[in-house]
């Protein structure tokens, strides 16, 4: 998650604008899983394999990574 957080604000928006249907979940996950976060690590799991939860997450975190350079939503 280092990586993800220490690119750069542009880099982060296109990533996230062809590929925000698998960060948003794998990025869940992943921090989920270092914090202990029983919670996060289920967000993360329905955000990658639920079609719904793709497509919200995908938009909040555009905005989430317009707005502050970060995901910050359900993290």
């Amino acid at each position: 998650m280092k990586a993800f957080d220490s690119l750069s604000q542009i880099v982060k928006l296109i990533l996230q604008f062809f590929f925000g249907w698998l960060i948003s979940g794998l990025y869940r996950l992943i921090k989920g899983i270092q914090e202990g976060n029983l919670v996060t690590i289920i967000v993360g799991l329905l955000a990658l394999f639920t079609g719904i939860g793709n497509v919200i997450f995908w938009v909040v975190d555009f905005v989430t990574i317009l707005l502050s350079n970060k995901i910050t939503v359900l993290v």
